[in-house]
């Protein structure tokens, strides 16, 4: 089981940096993952780590990982991108409905976005954030057209295609995964049908 620890600032005591919480587990033997999350008492980077894990690869990872993400936020071109202003932005613009949230996810490796219409729900892959503009405006058109029509059929289309850089983006995300070994995301995008 996930034994938390208790936030800590990093080494470099910089008080820009997020806070630091580590969480140990048993389940994981060799795999070292973090995420920025948002709370109300500020930003913190959660670290998860093996359980075996020394204090000393502790601070190398705490370091690392720290490090990468924040690297990340100053590249990144769409990861500071506010996703719940952008869609209702883009839903208002190409007259589809506005969807309750809109959210990154880390568990899509197979699609680049998804959506449960009954709930009007979407959620973006990490993998996105990185991309241009267009293209995450691309694929949040797309799963903003799923509240309306949850098959990809020509009515669908005709929603989605509202986007005008449709066709580029879609060249552009065929790329992406190309060069990066990804999985071709094939398959329906909606859930709860």
């Amino acid at each position: 089981m996930d034994d938390p620890t208790l936030p800590f600032s990093p080494a470099n005591d910089d008080p820009s940096s997020p806070r630091v919480e580590v969480r140990r587990s048993a389940r994981r033997s060799r795999t070292v993952s973090a995420r920025m999350e948002q709370r109300s008492d500020g930003e913190v980077m959660v670290l998860m780590i093996p359980a075996r894990a020394s204090l000393e690869e502790e601070r190398r990872w705490t370091e690392d990982m720290l490090a990468k993400l924040l690297a990340k936020r100053r590249t990144g071109r769409a990861a500071g991108v506010d996703l719940d202003r952008r869609a209702q932005a883009l839903a208002d613009q190409y007259d589809l409905p506005r969807p309750t949230s809109v959210r990154w996810v880390t568990n899509q490796e197979h699609r680049w976005g998804s959506c449960t219409p009954a709930r009007g729900t979407i959620r973006i892959s990490h993998r996105l954030q990185d991309v241009p503009g267009y293209v995450l405006d691309s694929v949040l058109v797309h799963e903003l057209a799923h509240l309306v029509e949850p098959h990809h059929g020509p009515r669908f289309r005709a929603l989605a295609e509202r986007f005008p850089r449709t066709e580029r983006a879609t060249g552009y995300l065929e790329a992406l995964a190309t060069s990066a070994g990804w999985p071709d995301d094939a398959g329906d995008d909606v859930e709860g049908e």
